[in-house]
């Protein structure tokens, strides 16, 4: 995409978010951090507020504000279908945020597996789909990790020497919220088939950069978070049609059985939930297209491509400092997301983050949750990584804040 149509892009883009209009000492705040969490929009705002102030009440009554809050439930399960590209929104279901419904997951999974079956996990994921599977071990359920390889990548070589016939169930990221390694599900999927062995998929780090297909890909089960695609704080599972329903789930006799309410404990965040539907609208609202769907595909694609290319500027400079050192693939293959992990001879990543805090620089520093690719690194007793993530709303000047930030750091030593 030619620079001109990016730059137009991302200000019509920017002027839908209030928070960028924050300074410190006068400085705007450039958020880099949208790996752990985006800014959200005014319409997002707005939905939340509008809850609160129209229709906040319980589901399922027959006066008109309960009947709105179902609505809104509703809604928002369409949506989210409408963003993952799955067969209904009998097949969404919600949480307080993807570790909590992961949890509930292996409560459930434990309650089918049996002593010697294998689950499948891998050593980039975050620790909400590591952690949680890992405590089934206490049944004895064993529980396998695929490698984590140097270059950032896992060893394929690896995963597939690892599925077998005992394998039940196979846990792996889209991308990785460390490194921005994006990861070959289409290829594991095809091995899990050979087995029958179920795939569950954490989209948190891939759905704000990339376009959900779960039809196409095949996933039995995916989780992702709105709060990381410009959303409220609500976890979003996906299940395949009817594979929910085979699943012991904890619920309560006065719970609806049935998919997908079955997982969903207590009432909902309905206001939350509000915001989440107007996040998915704000998305599509920046593609073109007939149906939700279509204009989602085609404003990821543009997403997609916009990030990219701020990523692979602020890659290439930063590339031809001295002393800095990039984990994870770097931008000339597709396996990349727009997220930048280094070291910086001489400086621990919290030095580096509260340097570039000072500037109006938002980064992360440490492990992300993602502590076991850290430690696989060899990295975690140096503090782990320093993490610069590329959202919509960034702009080529915030790159070269950070470059000339960064230098001015090293020469002042």
């Amino acid at each position: 995409m030619k620079n001109s149509i990016i730059r137009k892009k991302i200000a019509e883009l920017r002027g839908e978010f209030p928070a960028l209009n924050r300074t410190i000492d006068d400085i705007p705040i450039a958020y880099l951090d949208g790996p752990g969490g985006t800014q959200v929009p005014q319409s997002v705002i707005d939905a939340v507020s509008d809850y609160y102030r129209n229709c906040n009440a319980n589901t399922h009554g027959f006066f008109k504000i309960s009947q709105d809050s179902d609505r809104i439930i509703e809604q928002a399960r369409k949506d989210c279908a409408a963003f993952l590209g799955a067969e209904s929104d009998a097949c969404i279901s919600f949480g307080a945020n993807m570790t909590s419904l992961a949890f509930k997951l292996v409560k459930s999974f434990g309650r089918m597996l049996q002593p010697g079956e294998e689950v499948l996990i891998t050593q980039l994921d975050h620790e909400a789909n590591r952690g949680p599977w890992l405590t089934l071990r206490e049944q004895g359920i064993t529980v396998r990790e695929v490698r984590l390889l140097q270059n950032g990548r896992l060893d394929y070589e690896d995963f597939r020497s690892k599925i077998n016939e005992r394998t039940r169930l196979v846990c792996m990221g889209m991308a990785s919220n460390l490194l921005g390694t994006v990861n070959d599900v289409e290829a594991v999927r095809k091995w899990t088939y050979e087995y029958g062995a179920w795939l569950l998929v954490d989209a948190v780090h891939y759905a704000p950069h990339f376009l959900l297909d779960v039809r196409a890909s095949g996933v039995d089960f995916l989780l992702c978070s709105a709060y990381k695609f410009y959303g409220p704080h609500v976890g979003i599972l996906y299940s395949k049609p009817d594979l929910l329903n085979r699943l012991q789930t904890d619920c309560l006799r006065t719970q609806d059985q049935k998919a997908p309410c079955r997982i969903e404990t207590g009432t909902l965040n309905h206001a939350a939930l509000a915001g989440v539907s107007a996040a998915v609208d704000f998305i599509a609202g920046t593609g073109a297209g007939t149906s939700k769907r279509e204009r989602i595909i085609s404003a990821m694609k543009t997403i997609a491509e916009v990030e990219h290319d701020i990523a692979q500027r602020l890659y290439d400079a930063l590339s031809e400092m001295n002393g800095l050192t990039f984990y994870g693939p770097d931008f000339s293959g597709p396996d990349r997301s727009p997220t930048l992990a280094f070291t910086l001879d001489g400086f621990h990543p919290e030095q580096v983050c509260a340097f570039l805090a000072e500037r109006a620089i938002n980064a992360w520093d440490g492990h992300f949750y993602a502590i076991r690719g850290v430690e696989v690194l060899g990295l975690l007793e140096r503090g782990g990584l320093t993490r610069l993530g590329v959202s919509i709303y960034n702009t080529e000047e915030e790159v070269t804040r950070v470059v000339k930030s960064l230098h001015r750091l090293v020469t002042r030593g």
